[in-house]
């Protein structure tokens, strides 16, 4: 491992505790390395105009990696800086499946989030999110141009099987991901967060060893095996884990804060 010259973390499960705010002395320690000149960004799956309410209360001038890493945003600015959509005729195949199934499911364009049926798991998301749910009458004939992700809300059993079918149809030809265990993300297959990160780090010049990141869950692994110092949550199933340089305390217990003081202050 180099000197750290970046640092990326997770939000949800990881940066924010499970009543979503960020604690307070992780917060401190970030703004606190900020000013000494150590770059801190966002690598989550949330869309953009949700994740760049906690850049502006950090006050992260770098690019926020969002989407699961199908999107590098400016954070103060919001100028798209590079991504990766999901084909519109693939799109198309995966509502199919959700309306054979009648699942609650999420849209993401042009960074709003579009809804065929209003489920009560579309509100708990928009709730959780702080974000507006924008309700169409047939997705089909709506989505006119490639989204950037679609999201199947439902109970994790049932996404297990969902997943099953979906990676029977299309194979390789799709990247999908649980943020959360009632999340099953659909995005493009060349998607994930250490790509993002990698191409991030490249315009600065950062080293894979110069980089620790944080995350908690499947959609971390590959970012944490990129970075020359991974840090998973104690929360994290123990698989993610295994994966990482070293463990923290949960999200709940000030992981964050106890990893940044163990290895940068």
């Amino acid at each position: 491992m180099g000197k750290i010259r970046l640092v990326a973390l997770d939000l949800d499960g990881t940066l924010l505790t499970d009543d979503l705010i960020i604690e307070p002395r992780a917060k401190e320690i970030l703004q606190q390395l900020i000013k000494q000149g150590i770059g801190v960004t966002l690598a989550t799956g949330r869309m953009f105009s949700s994740a760049q309410l906690f850049a502006i209360e950090l006050g992260l001038e770098l690019p926020l990696i969002v989407y699961h890493g199908a999107q590098i945003r400016h954070a103060a600015t919001a100028e798209v800086l590079y991504q990766s959509t999901l084909s519109l005729p693939m799109a198309r195949r995966l509502i199919k499946h959700l309306r054979r199934f009648d699942f609650a499911y999420n849209v993401y364009l042009s960074d709003r989030l579009y809804v065929e049926k209003i489920h009560p798991e579309n509100e708990e998301y928009a709730e959780r999110t702080g974000i507006e749910l924008h309700q169409v009458e047939d997705m089909l004939s709506f989505l006119q141009e490639d989204p950037i992700k679609i999201v199947a809300l439902r109970d994790s059993h049932e996404l297990d099987r969902l997943e099953q079918i979906i990676r029977q149809d299309v194979g390789k030809e799709l990247y999908l991901t649980r943020s959360l265990p009632f999340y099953l993300e659909m995005l493009n297959p060349d998607v994930n967060k250490a790509r993002a990160l990698q191409e991030l780090a490249s315009w600065y010049d950062i080293a894979p060893a110069e980089i620790m990141v944080f995350g908690d869950s499947y959609n971390d692994v590959q970012m944490l095996a990129y970075a020359g110092l991974g840090v998973a949550m104690g929360n994290a199933p123990d698989d993610v884990q295994t994966v990482a340089d070293y463990v923290t305390a949960s999200n709940n217990e000030g992981g964050v804060a106890q990893a940044l003081e163990k290895f940068l202050l």
